[in-house]
């Protein structure tokens, strides 16, 4: 007995002083990700759980429980990284988006979603991660929370509120002198900023990557290693949607004729006007896959704006290109689980640094709504490949 305690006691000395010599040695760890996104604030779903009408607070409250209990469920045997295994912690939780819907009458201000949305997930969140410290949280701004900064042709009040953009750029990029609602200027406070885990490089970007968001991307990515993995983060599908572009006619305003937002900087080329049904993007997207094309380490794209969970590789308008895209569920307005709540979900992201492999799966929910202490049920994953050839 005493020899199997000293070396259990050997054993722990040398993990610990190999630990703080060699702190890299900690890179074999697993880092799980819970992404999501479109909360929506301020909108109701006709049904959850048995009731109608149901506050965007209560459904986002009801899937942060649901988010809580990851840590400890047991992951499918899909051939993915960890399958079969527990989950021991998640450290990062991540959400790309319209936090606030916008605000058209009759809906609240950003300020009183944005309230909500602290309460929810800054304050209602009980992740941690692997050093046993709060999951930390990750953000990128999505249309709505712009169109509530700079105005909408659709009839809003107050007639704008910029509460969430500046709450997510003060968070996420951490300024000497904080924005305010006063001086926030959406045209030169972008919220594009990324992050370095475990070597794998992240980026979050404002809304989708125009010709202007693709200059601060080149800039950042020259400081990255033509060999270190990238993966984005924004609110729009690759193809993006046509209003989102800024009107190209002069005096560029929106109108709700026009129907451009102008959230973008880079200017509509398709056409003078947005067609109804939203549209065609194939000028704008070939900026982007020409982009795409020269930096072969962008390794995979994720998103929110058209909601329902879907991995799929975007091709382009071209069909010249392969990128691994994630699309994530919104708990409010997701194409099918707005209908059908069983079909609720976020994601599960686990990247694995050493074999540079990232495994994404999908998590269900609300399974049984007339249980709210089910478990959640693991649906679809797909698992690709980091590396840079």
């Amino acid at each position: 007995m005493q020899n199997n305690l000293k070396y259990i006691l050997k054993a722990v000395f040398f993990s610990l002083v190999i630990g703080f010599i060699c702190p890299n040695v900690a890179i074999s760890q697993t880092i799980q990700m819970v992404y999501t996104s479109d909360a929506h604030y301020a909108l109701t779903r006709k049904i959850f759980r048995g009731d109608t009408d149901v506050s965007a607070k209560v459904v986002n409250a009801a899937m942060i429980k649901k988010i809580n209990t990851v840590p400890g469920l047991t992951l499918p045997k899909d051939g993915g990284i960890e399958a079969g295994k527990k989950v021991k912690a998640v450290d990062y939780l991540i959400q790309t988006g319209d936090i606030a819907n916008r605000m058209e009458i009759p809906y609240q201000t950003a300020a009183a979603s944005w309230a909500q949305f602290e309460t929810d997930y800054m304050r209602g969140v009980t992740l941690k991660d692997h050093q046993h410290k709060p999951a930390k949280l990750l953000l990128a701004p999505g249309n709505h929370d712009i169109s509530n900064a700079i105005g909408s042709s659709k009839e809003m009040n107050p007639k704008t509120d910029p509460t969430s953009m500046v709450k997510i750029y003060n968070l996420m990029m951490k300024p000497a002198h904080p924005k305010t609602n006063e001086n926030y200027n959406y045209a030169t406070d972008k919220i594009n900023y990324s992050r370095n885990i475990k070597g794998v490089h992240f980026m979050f970007i404002t809304l989708w990557p125009d010709s202007a968001e693709r200059i601060w991307m080149q800039k950042d990515l020259e400081k990255v290693a033509k060999t270190t993995p990238v993966i984005i983060f924004c609110h729009d599908q690759p193809t993006c949607e046509a209003k989102h572009f800024t009107n190209p006619v002069p005096p560029f305003n929106m109108t709700a004729a026009n129907k451009f937002e102008n959230l973008t900087a880079e200017h509509y080329k398709e056409g003078r006007v947005a067609a109804k049904d939203d549209g065609a993007t194939n000028i704008e997207q070939r900026g982007w896959v020409k982009f795409i094309k020269a930096h072969d380490n962008i390794k995979a794209y994720f998103h929110g704006n058209s909601n329902y969970n879907e991995f799929y590789v975007y091709n382009g308008p071209d069909n010249d290109v392969a990128l691994n895209t994630f699309r994530v569920d919104s708990p409010m307005k997701g194409e099918y689980s707005s209908k059908d709540e069983t079909k609720l979900s976020f994601q599960l992201i686990s990247l694995d640094p050493v074999k540079q492999e990232l495994t994404v799966r999908e998590c269900l929910w609300d399974t049984e709504p007339t249980n709210p202490s089910s478990r959640v049920v693991f649906g679809a994953s797909k698992t690709i490949s980091l590396k840079v050839k």
